[in-house]
């Protein structure tokens, strides 16, 4: 059984910065992409970045040149920096792993940006 454990999240003031992890435990093979989505209230879930196990990475306009995704395969973890927050940040932040055409998340981490 996989699972993803998120931690790194809380509450900071307009302009701060925060950094995510996730890391993935049990019987994970062929990771392909590694990513965190974000959800805020009354609105669809959307990827903000993700990175697949070669490098390439994909980012929201939204975040571009505040967010940085990164990955530690050999733990299975992955990393999201996040500077220059802005309250429209704010949202619950959920880890995808995709391995071998299996999806997981984790249980989500609560990111507080207040102006």
């Amino acid at each position: 059984q996989v699972q993803l454990v998120e931690s790194g999240g809380g509450l900071v003031q307009a302009g701060g910065s925060l950094r995510l992890s996730c890391a993935g435990s049990g019987s994970i093979s062929r990771i392909n992409w590694m990513g965190w989505y974000r959800q805020a209230p009354g609105k669809q879930r959307e990827l903000a970045a993700a990175m697949s196990t070669s490098g390439n990475t994909n980012y929201a306009d939204s975040v571009k040149g505040r967010f940085t995704i990164s990955r530690d395969n050999a733990k299975n973890t992955v990393y999201l920096q996040m500077n220059s927050l802005k309250p429209e940040d704010t949202a619950v932040y959920y880890c995808k792993l995709d391995a071998a055409g299996q999806i997981y998340w984790g249980q989500g981490t609560q990111v507080t940006v207040s102006s």
